[in-house]
C-alpha cells in the first residue's frame, strides 16, 4: 500500500464540510497504487474514493476530472468526479489537491479469461468514441521526452545489455508522436487493476491519473500489453493470441482502427512496453518517500519489450497479410 499523505478522520471530516454528502462514516486507505494517495469513504450521503493526487500539479487536474466527468456522461463505465457546494471538482487536503469520484461496486480479474478481454475491449472502444468529443488538451507527461529522461536516469543501475535494450528502443522509436492516426484523450494505464467487473460486465474504469491526449491505437497497445500476456511462471511476456483477438474484436466494434494503426501496431506494443519499463525502473531505482511504498518488478516489461521486438505482433485481422510494419512511428 502506497500512502504518502495520512489523513486523519477529524481531517477529512473537516474538509468534507464543504460537500453536500453527509458527515464522515468510515475511512480506509486503499490497499493499492503507487502514484496517489487513496481512500475509501464513506458519508451519510454514499460511498466514495478520495484521492490525493500527490505528483500532478493542480493546474493539470481539470483536465483528468473533467475528462472523467464527460465520459460518465457520455454513459461510458467510468465513475463520476463530485462536486462540492461551489461547483469544484477538488481542493487542497493536508498540503496537497484531493478530490472525491463516486465508488464503483466490483472487482478487478487479476487473471482476464477470453470473455473478459472482449469486454474490457468494447469498453475501451467506448470510452475511445466518448473521448474524441472531448476538447481539452494535454500533452502525455510519460510520453518521448520522459523516456529519455528517465533511460538517462535509470543508466547507471543496469547492465550493459539492459542499457543497449533502452538505446536501441529509444532509437527505434525517434519520431513518435509525429504520425497522423486518431488522436484523443486516452487513459493511458489500462491495466487489470484498473477495471473493475460485476459478474461478467465491466461496471467501472478507474485510476485516471495518467490520462493524456494521445493516440487511441497505443492506449490500446497499453491495455493489450496487459490484458492479453500469457500469465505462467515462466512469464515470457509474450501475447496469447485468442485473448488479443477477442480484444480486438470486441473494441472494433465500437472504433475500427485505422490502415495507420495497423502498420504501426508492432511498434506501438513496443512503445508501451517500454513506457513501462522505464516507469517500474524509475519507481524501484529512485523512490519518493512514502509511509509505505509498492514498486512493481521492471523485469516483466523487460520480457515484454524484448518480447514484441523478437516476435513483432499482427493484429489479428492481418494474419496471413505479410505485409510489413511501417517502423520506426
Amino acid at each position: 500500500m502506497s500512502v504518502y499523505t495520512p489523513v486523519t478522520t477529524g481531517e477529512l471530516d473537516a474538509w468534507l464540510a464543504r460537500y453536500s454528502v453527509g458527515g464522515l462514516v468510515e475511512l480506509a486507505p486503499i490497499a493499492s497504487g503507487i502514484e496517489n494517495t487513496n481512500y475509501f469513504v464513506t458519508t451519510g450521503g454514499g460511498r466514495y474514493v478520495l484521492t490525493l493526487y500527490e505528483r500532478l500539479p493542480a493546474s493539470e487536474l481539470p483536465f483528468y476530472l473533467n475528462l472523467m466527468a464527460h465520459l460518465a456522461r457520455a454513459g461510458t463505465a467510468v465513475p463520476a468526479p463530485v462536486h462540492d457546494r461551489t461547483g469544484a471538482l477538488f481542493s487542497l487536503l493536508n498540503g496537497k489537491p484531493a478530490g472525491m469520484v463516486e465508488r464503483v461496486d466490483g472487482a478487478p480479474v487479476l487473471v482476464p479469461g477470453v470473455d473478459d478481454c472482449a469486454a474490457v475491449g468494447a469498453a475501451l472502444g467506448r470510452l475511445h468514441v466518448a473521448s474524441r468529443g472531448y476538447r481539452a488538451r494535454l500533452t502525455n507527461r510519460r510520453g518521448p521526452g520522459w523516456w529519455r529522461q528517465a533511460a538517462r536516469a535509470v543508466k547507471p543501475f543496469l547492465a550493459e545489455e539492459q542499457n543497449a535494450l533502452l538505446a536501441a528502443e529509444l532509437k527505434h522509436q525517434t519520431g513518435f508522436g509525429k504520425g497522423t492516426m486518431p488522436r484523443g484523450a486516452v487513459h493511458g494505464d489500462l491495466f487489470c487493476d484498473n477495471v473493475l467487473f460485476s459478474g461478467s460486465n465491466v461496471a467501472g474504469i478507474i485510476d485516471f491519473s495518467f490520462a493524456a491526449t494521445d493516440f487511441l491505437a497505443y492506449d490500446l497497445a497499453i491495455a493489450v500489453n496487459d490484458w492479453c500476456i500469457v500469465r505462467d511462471v515462466a512469464d515470457t511476456g509474450a501475447l496469447e493470441p485468442a485473448r488479443v483477438g477477442a480484444f480486438i474484436g470486441a473494441y472494433e466494434q465500437q472504433r475500427p482502427l485505422t490502415g495507420e494503426e495497423r502498420d504501426h501496431w508492432p511498434s506501438l506494443l513496443r512503445a508501451a512496453a517500454l513506457r513501462f519499463w522505464l516507469s517500474r525502473l524509475y519507481d524501484l531505482h529512485l523512490p519518493r518517500p512514502g509511509e509505505l511504498v509498492h514498486a512493481h518488478d521492471p523485469s516483466h516489461f523487460e520480457r515484454v519489450l524484448r518480447d514484441r521486438v523478437a516476435q513483432p505482433a499482427r493484429l489479428p485481422t492481418d494474419a496471413g497479410t505479410g505485409a510489413s510494419p511501417r517502423v520506426p512511428l
